[in-house]
């Protein structure tokens, strides 16, 4: 008989196992489920933190990321994803993004789960997306654009077929080669330019590497939900001149000095939800206010919407806690003895 006392075991869940729990866990209903708990105030989201560097062998960004967070509802999920990335990834063979996401007992803080990281990242983001589309998209989205052939982009593309069988795709890369390959194993067609991709989209998913602005507000069509997810691709005068703008959680935008939103606070042109500040423009809501019923999201079928998630840790640990679940139920993984 194990003592109560006795260090508690680690299950450790690689990608294959993660993958094989997740087929009885819908991600979009835990994003919502999370989004509602937040809204409650039922969660606790701190800080990321963020390491840059070089690489030394080639000079390319790399990077890694810590997000905590907890959700204290019914079964508390506590826990930290780790992820790293370098750009020169892709060139080795190797994917961009990989790490782990741990999930502690909530009462003694030991581990007791190590999740590969990659897949509940990238399918939480899309998830996030997909519930943007459900509330904040105008009827009828008939055409989606994505922006970037990557991991993220097929995460994304896995969920929105679901979400929108009948809809037409176009995407668009840096790298031509690349966007080629990836729409015909999609089915999508090829925009030559990003303004020829986002052109006539209902939706527009932005999933590239990018920190420089290249999106023009005149590019978008009225109605469109521009999902932005990387974060870097708008120009300002997508934020000031959009219908409405929604974000995940305003105190992590404020926390960061990166990123466009966060940059433009810091020069005075933006403001968060509820403050006015002259010559500013003021975010109007975070999704968790839309999904709580809280903030009535889209006023008008032609209104131009952006949604700017940061990425909540919450999420990632959420989601992670429900595939753990899953596998407990099924007996995946392996489980480390201490």
């Amino acid at each position: 008989m194990t003592s109560p006392n006795a260090e508690p075991a680690l299950r450790v869940l690689r990608r294959e196992d993660v993958l094989a729990a997740a087929a009885d866990v819908d991600p979009v209903a835990s994003v919502e489920a999370t989004l509602l708990a937040h809204a409650r105030g039922a969660t606790t989201l701190p800080d990321e933190a963020y390491l840059p560097w070089h690489t030394p062998s080639s000079g390319v960004f790399a990077r890694s990321l810590a997000l905590p967070g907890a959700v204290w509802v019914d079964r508390p999920a506590v826990g930290l994803k780790v992820i790293n990335s370098s750009l020169d990834n892709p060139s080795r063979g190797l994917p961009r993004a990989q790490g782990w996401t741990f999930l502690f007992d909530p009462d003694t803080a030991r581990p007791v789960a190590m999740l590969e990281a990659a897949w509940i990242s990238a399918t939480r983001t899309a998830a996030y997306t997909v519930l943007s589309a459900r509330r904040l998209a105008a009827p009828d989205v008939g055409r989606i654009a994505v922006l970037g052939c990557g991991a993220l982009a097929e995460s994304h593309l896995d969920l929105l077929a679901r979400e929108y069988p009948g809809a037409s795709v176009v995407v668009h890369d840096v790298d031509p080669a690349r966007a080629r390959s990836f729409a015909a194993l999609r089915r999508a067609d090829v925009a030559d330019d990003p303004r020829a991709a986002v052109e006539g989209a209902g939706l527009v998913v932005c999933t590239t590497t990018t920190t420089t602005g290249y999106l023009a507000l005149d590019w978008f069509a009225p109605g469109a939900l521009i999902a932005h997810v990387s974060l870097d691709d708008v120009l300002p005068e997508v934020v000031t001149g959009a219908d409405l703008v929604v974000v995940d959680d305003w105190d992590l935008v404020a926390a960061d000095d990166r990123r466009l939103l966060g940059r433009m606070l810091r020069e005075g042109t933006l403001a968060g939800p509820g403050e006015t500040r002259p010559g500013a423009r003021t975010v109007d809501a975070t999704m968790a206010e839309i999904v709580a019923g809280t903030h009535p999201g889209r006023a008008d079928a032609s209104d131009v919407v952006l949604s700017n998630p940061f990425g909540m840790g919450v999420l990632d640990v959420a989601l992670a806690a429900d595939v753990h679940d899953a596998a407990l139920a099924r007996d995946l993984g392996t489980v480390i003895e201490p």
